[in-house]
């Protein structure tokens, strides 16, 4: 009885196709992820094909799942489901808080949602966002306080917040429990 392998997907024209969607040079991908450029341009090529430890650096580079770039462009593939430990996650260096990047990398001039968790007495504090860029915030559990410019409101479990994210704002936990929240940010275009 014999069997049919297949052969391993080919990767090198998704890592391209990520790279230039990133702007980046060869040089700069093999800087950041720590292949050599000669091996890169090798994958790009399709004369060779990465080990897994090699496509998981790519994907960290380029910020992308492993499935993103074994996937590829296969139309075939409508639905994909990114496993919990591949969502990245910062976190606040006083540990105040903590966001879940749940959005894609592809949509990051767009759109970028968020799983939000702020302790009590914490708080996130950003800039004046592109001109037309939009946040709207889903109160989980807990409470939140929003500012936006000079406005000020307090959100509750259930409710959602919408404002202008072009101007200095800030989400803050005043409550006395940990608050969790999803935050949409809808970004506004350049003209």
């Amino acid at each position: 009885m014999s069997e049919t392998l297949n052969n391993p997907p080919a990767v090198g024209a998704t890592v391209n196709r990520l790279r230039k969607e990133k702007h980046l040079t060869l040089d700069q991908l093999a800087a950041v992820c720590g292949v050599s450029k000669s091996m890169l341009s090798q994958i790009e090529r399709n004369e060779t094909n990465p080990t897994l430890a090699t496509v998981w650096r790519l994907a960290e580079a380029l910020g992308v799942t492993i499935d993103d770039i074994v996937r590829g462009d296969d139309p075939t593939h409508s639905l994909t489901v990114v496993s919990g430990a591949s969502i990245p996650v910062l976190n606040d260096a006083k540990g105040h808080y903590s966001l879940k990047v749940l959005g894609p990398a592809s949509l990051v001039n767009d759109m970028e949602w968020y799983d939000v968790t702020i302790k009590p007495g914490g708080k996130m504090t950003s800039s004046a966002h592109t001109a037309r860029t939009t946040e709207h915030l889903t109160v989980f559990s807990g409470e939140l306080t929003v500012q936006a410019g000079i406005e000020t409101e307090r959100v509750y479990a259930g409710q959602t917040a919408r404002y202008a994210a072009d101007q200095p704002h800030e989400i803050a936990n005043t409550g006395a429990e940990e608050a969790r929240a999803l935050l949409v940010v809808l970004m506004g275009k350049q003209i």
